[in-house]
């Protein structure tokens, strides 16, 4: 296993070259990729309809095509579920990524094109291994195996041919032989739709594997990692995999999981390595060990456009491409892939935090949000939960707020809701239940996360004395104004504020 490891090693560092070429001339990689797109789509229903036969310039792309959502692309994508091909992108379409819904969805299938899968998430995937040989020239993690934490794959009825997962079920589907041979479990566990089974099973299989590196969201992590723990009744998991040296993560703030894995993981030789990998394309890599920023990866067939959060309501806003960042400032990020979404507004803020290379930290999402789990509630979620819990228990509440209860020791993760009413709910427990089940059926991702309280257990529900917001916004010198009460937070600022004036 060392000679294989040390080739895997050579061979994954080769690309260091490529990655240092796009560093040193970002803006000719992007404008010679934004060519390449609208020529391989000017054949389609979507490059006619804007002739991007006669695009030639990014001025003349950023005039001619709006500002897309997925609510803009989304009759063009119900034809591409039901088979029909050519639409937004040349080259077949067979597989959609199933992530969490926009304010009028349960959920958004996002294209995957061939292109996507190659040059942007697996090309990734590879990325973040050499980034990781490049700054660990020693590893030895081709000697075992990477522990996987997939989604759940499902098969699309709509259409014969048409599937459909979430986003890491995708991958796993179409994994390379080679790179199916490192990842463990088994793949027929790794898609397992039930996720009390799955983790059993995953634990069951793994703990007599040579586990070198984990990569997943740090919810499930914590709640596979306890369940390995149970099963093995060892103290921490170097004690089950002692050549366990990577992980992986991405998707949610990892600040908050820092210590209770520094608990699973207690070697100050693990290493840490956060990525920025969407259903709509894979964005950035933590290419340092020392800093947690992530470098943008201008290589992966995606074209970059940021625009100033302060514009965001504009009618027809103008978006600066990268040579026009600064350093600092909030940027909703747009996206023209390789998969066919055009000028795509994804929904992330971020900062950038270097702009030789282009580095970047994420800040957030365009709207108010809890995401501490990969729940991913939005404020919409949120209120049509209120609604049909005060419908149906006579409430009306006129003030709120919610935030994230973290992981602390073996409790699981919750909300926390603090509710002023105007008029109290006949029942108050009942409304809490309707709230928790409501957005349980509006948002399939806090669904999926409160599963049998695995991951997420029922929200704890302050009932708040009259005049409690007036109050906090008048301590804090918000009153009146545009200043509102924060509806969601991914922090616990604004609610441990209020609860100590409680």
């Amino acid at each position: 296993m060392a000679i294989v490891n040390s080739i895997f090693t050579w061979y994954m560092k080769k690309r260091i070259h490529q990655i240092e070429l796009f560093k040193k001339y970002p803006l000719d990689v992007q404008e010679e990729w934004l060519h390449t797109l609208i020529s391989s789509a000017q054949n389609t229903e979507w490059g006619k309809l804007y002739d991007y036969k006669s695009i030639l310039t990014i001025g003349q792309f950023k005039e001619r095509v709006p500002i897309q959502n997925y609510d803009t692309l989304k009759p063009y994508i119900e034809r591409m579920l039901k088979g029909e091909q050519n639409i937004l992108w040349p080259s077949e379409i067979k597989w959609f990524a199933k992530s969490s819904g926009t304010t009028s969805d349960r959920s958004k299938f996002i294209p995957v094109s061939e292109e996507a899968l190659e040059e942007c998430h697996y090309k990734g995937g590879k990325d973040m291994i050499s980034i990781y040989c490049n700054n660990r020239p020693n590893t030895q993690m081709f000697t075992g195996k990477g522990l996987v934490l997939g989604g759940s794959h499902q098969i699309n009825q709509l259409c014969e041919d048409i599937h459909y997962g979430d986003l890491s079920a995708v991958l796993i589907k179409n994994l390379p032989m080679w790179a199916e041979y490192y990842r463990t479990p088994d793949i027929s566990i790794a898609l397992m739709d039930n996720y009390e089974d799955k983790m059993d099973k995953m634990a069951e299989a793994t703990i007599k594997e040579n586990v070198t590196s984990i990569s997943g969201v740090p919810t499930w992590t914590i709640v596979l990692a306890k369940k390995v723990l149970e099963l093995t009744g060892k103290k921490n998991l170097l004690e089950v995999w002692p050549n366990l040296e990577l992980y992986f993560h991405g998707a949610v703030n990892f600040t908050p999981y820092r210590e209770q894995f520094k608990e699973l993981i207690p070697s100050k030789d693990m290493y840490y390595l956060e990525t920025y990998n969407a259903s709509e394309g894979f964005f950035g890599i933590q290419d340092q060990d020392d800093s947690e920023e992530l470098l943008l990866m201008l290589d992966y067939g995606i074209f970059y456009e940021f625009l100033p959060l302060e514009n965001i309501e504009d009618e027809n806003p103008k978006t600066l491409t990268l040579e026009q960042v600064e350093l600092h400032k909030n940027y909703a990020i747009i996206i023209t892939t390789n998969a066919g979404l055009w000028r795509y507004l994804i929904g992330d803020t971020i900062q950038f935090t270097s702009i030789s290379p282009f580095r970047i930290k994420i800040t957030g999402r365009t709207k108010h949000f809890i995401n501490a789990f990969g729940e991913e509630v939005i404020i919409d979620n949120a209120e049509n939960a209120l609604t049909k819990a005060c419908n149906e228990t006579g409430a009306k509440v006129k003030d709120y707020t919610a935030c994230p209860i973290y992981f602390n020791g073996e409790d699981v993760g919750g909300h926390e809701w603090i509710i002023e009413f105007e008029t109290q709910p006949r029942d108050f427990e009942k409304f809490i239940d309707i709230l928790d089940q409501t957005l349980r059926e509006v948002n399939s991702d806090y669904d999926a996360k409160r599963f049998k309280d695995m991951a997420l257990r029922r929200p704890k529900v302050h009932n708040a004395p009259t005049d409690t917001f007036y109050k906090w916004l008048k301590a804090v010198g918000k009153l009146g104004g545009q200043h509102k009460v924060p509806r969601l937070a991914n922090e616990r600022k604004y609610v441990d504020e209020i609860l100590k004036m409680l």
